[in-house]
């Protein structure tokens, strides 16, 4: 599964260059929304959220419409969201560029962007369309290219969420100096859940990175047990595309 969202995702970027070369995508990323401070990613008293734009997903199928990404993003900010995730991957999971450019001019937070990337491009491409994180998957990337796209993600002034899956992942993004560090409960190649994951992985982590939970958010009870076993921050996307309120239940799940 993992193989096929990379292959296809490296397909789309070539249309993509093809169309637009690094140069000019260069241009219009000089040109795009700055980098929001990133300085408010660190612990404090109450969880942070990270909450996601998510259409779809292979092992779920469809999650959401979501007409207006843009009226989910400002109530996630409202509900006090600290960044907003947005899916760009188009074949399995329905999102797009478009997405995040938009979404990234209605928000003063800070926004990722989650997709397969393991190219230069996608990380350039991130900027221009107003991303101030990207996500470095690495079930997916050897560590050659990982702490390339770091370096091109600094340099233009983002951060990157390095996603782990196991302790060798995580023991991976501490040796590449990952400031944010992610634990995914779901395993990418099985697309399984192991909630208990990252209760496992916390302790491998130094003290000055900021570990984020991923996945295997149902409840508030769920960011609960997170909290305890030692997460800064806490992704969710189903829980909230398929809820009523997202403004509430992202208020609610800091509160936990």
């Amino acid at each position: 599964m993992l193989e096929g969202l990379y292959r296809g995702a490296r397909e789309d970027v070539r249309a993509r260059e093809a169309a637009l070369p690094l140069a000019d995508l260069a241009s219009l990323a000089r040109d795009a929304r700055p980098v929001q401070d990133l300085s408010g990613l660190v612990p404090r008293e109450h969880v942070h959220i990270i909450a996601e734009v998510k259409r779809r997903s292979p092992s779920k199928g469809d999650l959401a419409e979501i007409a207006d990404p843009v009226a989910l993003a400002r109530a996630y900010e409202a509900g006090g969201a600290s960044v907003i995730s947005v899916l760009t991957e188009g074949r399995r999971f329905g999102g797009s560029l478009e997405d995040l450019k938009a979404v990234a001019e209605a928000v003063s937070i800070p926004v990722l962007r989650k997709d397969f990337i393991d190219s230069e491009y996608q990380v350039v491409e991130a900027r221009a369309h107003g991303a101030s994180l990207i996500l470095l998957i690495l079930a997916g990337i050897d560590d050659d290219t990982a702490s390339h796209l770091l370096e091109v993600a600094r340099s233009w002034g983002m951060e990157a969420l390095v996603e782990t899956h196991s302790e060798e992942e995580v023991l991976r993004a501490v040796g590449l100096g990952a400031s944010i560090i992610g634990v995914n409960a779901r395993d990418l190649s099985t697309f399984e859940l192991d909630p208990e994951l990252f209760g496992r992985l916390k302790p491998l982590l130094p003290s000055g990175v900021f570990a984020v939970a991923e996945s295997a958010v149902v409840n508030s009870q769920d960011v609960t047990r997170y909290r305890e076993h030692g997460a800064h921050a806490v992704l969710v996307g189903e829980a909230l595309v398929t809820g009523v309120d997202a403004e509430k239940a992202v208020r609610e799940f800091i509160q936990a």
